[in-house]
């Protein structure tokens, strides 16, 4: 995730199917009922994973994102003789090995995120100085080779204590079948250079194309190939521009960000039109030059044609979902992401693929102030939004992403504040559900784990119905007694005080947890969910960080006016 510098804007006008989708209008049957529920706390986890994967699942997370960096993994020195495909050459490994094993000990599916920083002996020459950057112009060569390093290591078949596959062993570990390759490519910091000649020739799509098409061989070649492949996770922001003061490659340069549509696009080998590109324009980009050699663009590249889905971290700062930090048409933030798959539909038709990729949010959250109190280059539009405007915004998020059907899954961006001493590379990115030390869990905590949201919160007589929205979603980890299946209660409270009644109770989806349906209130007053733990499963709600055994958790409390 990366923030630009940018002046701020005024926020796009969405109007035909963009306007309905984020007024929430499609109609239920096109409800995306599979949307995967994500989480990634990279810091938290690579320090305690048991414990976080542990509190994890009892908010729900269903897929747990984890970043592997090749240069944490591999030697800092090539050794003599060292065989790159090999995962015996690596000595990196002990905390992904008991991640994979604590999370399928839990249910919890894990997303390993693939790339950089590259070692040292697997970039480029010419980084401009400080250097030591491990994005700088990575082997595609000896990414593969990692690849293949990893997708042995996580077959499902390997023994790390043998150092091999062995057919029927119990030391074996355990499967990964959801994969990312590359971070954020069309960020310097993760890819670089973004662009040379003064930012008129992109460059970055071309090496990302190469680590893409390396990434995808390795994993098919491991048996990986029908697993989960995700592509493109993508910055949602950038710049561009010509060489200006303080900046003599211009935008985005070496290591500024391109915005992502045109990174895709580039990616794709088309232009700003959508013609693909041709001549000196397309061999500097990597392309196809002629006619001839597009036709076989679609079968040199097959992850971008044929992988599972396309990501991007569609952060919109501190705006509301159904805004935008800006009018540009190349962003790919939250309430852009309708633009970013007729987009991406549009690139497969021009090489004759019908490929209609599912949008993946695999990065999202909200900063809150408190802790987060700064005017700086990550806040661009503004004071921080307070935590319980932040609870509002990922409920109303989740909503709208569960009314698309594009949309494959719903995101947190991490489970507690980060220090800024410890961790000053995220210092300010205060995410979390939980302040940081665990001194207090943010309103947001109780929002992730019941979500609720109402698209409208006022009824002009007690004879309308208004819309609740929700979801229990530690409901698909509960052993559930088919003869007392699991209960959402729909609770009310008159005027501003007083006891909670109950209004209605729901059985649950016991596989996803989502329920919307429309209901009368008496009068004004306050709603809220509330959900009684399972008291026959051992893993869910242990520990002092949660709640005990059969306790009854609550979701944020909505307002509803009936005039």
């Amino acid at each position: 995730m990366r923030f630009i510098t940018r002046a701020c804007l005024t926020v796009a006008v969405l109007l035909g199917v963009v306007g309905a989708w984020l007024a929430g209008t499609p109609a239920r049957a096109s409800a995306s009922t599979n949307q995967l529920e994500m989480f990634q706390d990279d810091i938290r986890l690579l320090a305690d994973p048991g414990p976080t994967l542990q509190q994890i699942r009892d908010l729900g997370g269903r897929v747990v994102r984890v970043s592997v960096h090749w240069g944490t993994v591999a030697p800092y020195k090539r050794p003599p003789g060292f065989n790159a495909t090999d995962p015996a050459s690596y000595a990196g490994w002990s905390v992904y090995d008991e991640i994979v094993k604590d999370a399928q000990q839990d249910g919890i599916v894990i997303d390993f995120s693939v790339g950089g920083p590259a070692p040292p002996w697997a970039t480029g020459g010419g980084q401009p100085a400080p250097g030591g950057f491990g994005g700088w112009k990575p082997s595609a060569v000896d990414f593969k080779q990692f690849m293949q390093a990893v997708g042995t290591r996580y077959s499902g078949t390997y023994d790390p204590t043998l150092g091999k596959s062995v057919a029927n062993d119990p030391n074996t570990l355990p499967r990964v079948s959801f994969w990312e390759l590359w971070n954020e490519p069309n960020f310097g910091m993760d890819l670089a250079p973004q662009a040379t000649r003064r930012s008129t020739v992109l460059t970055a799509p071309a090496m990302y194309r190469s680590l893409l098409d390396a990434g995808w061989i390795a994993l098919h070649d491991t048996g990986h190939g029908a697993d989960t492949i995700l592509i493109g996770n993508l910055d949602a922001r950038g710049e561009s521009g010509p060489p200006a003061r303080g900046a003599p490659q211009g935008f985005p340069g070496n290591f500024g960000a391109t915005k992502p549509l045109q990174f895709v696009r580039a990616l794709y080998c088309v232009g700003s039109t959508y013609k693909e590109l041709r001549g000196s324009t397309a061999a500097a980009m990597g392309c196809p030059t002629s006619a001839a050699a597009s036709r076989h663009f679609r079968a040199a590249n097959p992850g971008l044609f044929q992988a599972t889905g396309f990501a991007t971290h569609p952060y919109p700062v501190n705006l509301p979902p159904n805004e935008a930090s800006s009018t540009d048409p190349d962003y790919t933030e939250f309430s852009e992401l309708p633009h970013f798959a007729s987009v991406l539909d549009h690139l497969q038709r021009i090489y004759g693929s019908g490929k209609r990729f599912p949008i993946y949010n695999n990065e999202y959250g909200y900063i809150t102030n408190p802790p987060n109190r700064s005017l700086t280059p990550l806040n661009p539009n503004g004071q921080f939004v307070s935590p319980s405007t932040a609870a509002y915004y990922i409920n109303w998020a989740e909503y709208l992403s569960w009314r698309n059907p594009r949309i494959a899954s719903t995101m947190q961006y991490l489970l507690s504040d980060p220090d800024p001493l410890e961790a000053p590379e995220y210092g300010g990115f205060a995410s979390g559900l939980i302040f940081y030390n665990g001194a207090a869990r943010k309103p947001g905590y109780d929002a992730y784990r019941l979500p609720l949201f109402l698209p409208s919160t006022t009824a002009k007589s007690t004879r309308q119905s208004l819309e609740v929205w929700g979801c229990v979603r530690p409901a698909h980890y509960a052993r559930l007694d088919t003869k007392a299946p699991q209960q959402v209660l729909i609770q009310f409270q008159r005027g501003s005080h007083g006891a909670f009644t109950t209004l209605r109770r729901i059985n649950v989806n016991t596989i996803r947890g989502y329920f919307d349906l429309h209901m009368r209130f008496p009068t004004s007053g306050s709603v809220r969910l509330a959900w009684t733990y399972p008291q026959d499963d051992p893993l869910l709600s242990q520990g002092k960080v949660n709640p005990p055994e059969g306790a009854t958790v609550y979701s944020r409390t909505v307002r509803v006016t009936v005039e």
